[in-house]
């Protein structure tokens, strides 16, 4: 089985294009799944019309299909819950001048 420290990690070299953040820091991933070779990962944009929304999404799958184990990462985009910048750890708000 996939260890979901190791996803979480592959997901941080997954950056937002326009912010240069990665995605676990601006808190844009919200579920991770892991089961005998398969990542499932709900995952949301800062805006639902983001134009990097499909480039976020496939280096997201191409991050998590490096992991060894991994045979397939099912990623999908929710809008629900909408984020917030509440969802931003603390180096990401500093990262991005959010006090």
């Amino acid at each position: 089985m996939v260890d979901q420290a190791a996803v979480v990690e592959a997901l941080k070299l997954v950056k937002d294009p326009e912010l240069n953040v990665n995605v676990v820091d601006l808190g844009l991933v919200y579920a991770i799944q892991t089961r005998e070779g398969e990542v499932d990962v709900d995952m949301t944009l800062t805006s639902p019309a983001c134009p990097a929304g499909p480039e976020i999404l496939s280096k997201a799958v191409a991050a998590i299909e490096k992991i060894e184990g991994v045979s397939k990462a099912n990623v999908k985009m929710v809008m629900s819950p909408p984020w917030s910048p509440a969802r931003m750890t603390d180096a990401a708000r500093d990262e991005l001048g959010i006090f």
